[in-house]
């Protein structure tokens, strides 16, 4: 039996990727509860691109709502979503999830179970990874989604909620962070977010080999998360550390050497070189090891992990300046 269900709306940013047919054609035929009201935001930049595929949701494409914000970013797309949702939920998805068979039927569920005092029911997300072989590093990295708290690839939130925190903080510009520092504010709040049960499944999407330099970005935000809720930010949000520490090191050995060199002391050069070596080996070593050991994937590991550290050092520092005097983030919605 499917439990009542105050009414919800759906909300998906989008940049015009061809996995959004299959979001939103996964979302029109699961069973269970149909949305009030889909608001689709096209974040796509620049002048306006050809018409999303609404012909996807089906029966459901009349409730669909397009909103255009131009290139501002996922948390500015969320924000202006939420800004046209008046039902008592909003569900964030993705726009490269396909929610499960009973997806719907599922969320009904879990809302109706949501205690007074829950703001925000995460949904259970399943990253598919090859059965035939070992994941590549972006494959691990994408799968680190299944363990995540918070993450808005399926996230339903109390609309009321949203909007007394202000939504989303526009000045995280990638899809990454946003959704944990949103999360944090609304506990701040004191409001409770529980996993429900529904199902969303996450592919691999495509990816070059240099994803993983372009992915360093997120350095800076993890500056402006340490500026807004303390060091200890990672233990709250039970996030991985990650490896800046090391990079910030092994950076240093790679323009000592160069320093050294440029002045003549050539034995000091060599020592801080070959500290970048080894600790470049040791990267690599650590990527590489887990992997399926292709030629293709040891190269480019071993490409990017020559090339990483610097490039996390550089964002985490620019993040540092750029954020220095941070302070809560008071949007309006």
């Amino acid at each position: 039996m499917i439990p009542s269900l105050a009414s919800y709306a759906v909300v998906v940013p989008t940049i015009g990727r061809p996995c959004l047919v299959d979001a939103l054609a996964a979302l029109a035929s699961c069973e269970g509860p149909e949305p009030s009201r889909i608001v689709l935001v096209d974040d796509r930049p620049g002048p306006p691109g050809g018409p999303l595929p609404l012909e996807a949701l089906g029966a459901l494409a009349d409730r669909a709502l397009v909103l255009r914000t131009g290139g501002l970013g996922p948390a500015a797309a969320r924000n202006a979503g939420v800004r046209a949702v008046e039902e008592p939920w909003t569900v964030l998805l993705d726009d490269d999830v396909r929610v499960s068979a009973y997806w719907r039927e599922q969320l009904a569920r879990d809302l109706a179970e949501a205690s007074p005092d829950t703001g925000g029911v995460q949904g259970v997300v399943r990253v598919p990874l090859p059965a035939d072989r070992r994941p590549t590093d972006w494959e691990r990295n994408t799968a680190g989604l299944q363990g995540a708290l918070w993450v808005t690839a399926d996230m339903a939130y109390r609309t009321e909620v949203l909007k007394a925190v202000g939504g989303f903080d526009e000045r995280f510009p990638r899809a990454f962070r946003e959704d944990a520092d949103l999360a944090l504010r609304v506990i701040d709040a004191g409001w409770r977010i529980v996993r429900g049960e529904r199902r969303t499944e996450h592919p691999v999407r495509p990816a070059d080999r240099w994803v993983s330099l372009r992915l360093q970005k997120g350095n800076a935000d993890d500056a402006l998360m340490k500026r807004l809720h303390g060091p200890d930010w990672w233990e709250r949000a039970a996030a991985p550390r990650g490896r800046i520490r090391r990079h910030a090191a092994v950076t240093a050995a790679g323009v000592g050497a160069l320093l050294l060199a440029a002045t003549g002391r050539r034995r000091a050069a060599r020592l801080a070189a070959a500290g970048w070596a080894l600790g470049t080996a040791e990267f690599a070593r650590a990527r590489i090891a887990p992997g399926p050991r292709t030629l293709d994937e040891i190269v480019t590991m071993t490409a990017t992990s020559a090339l990483i550290p610097a490039v996390a050092t550089w964002h985490r520092l620019s993040g540092e300046l750029r954020h220095r005097s941070a302070e809560a983030w008071d949007g309006v919605l």
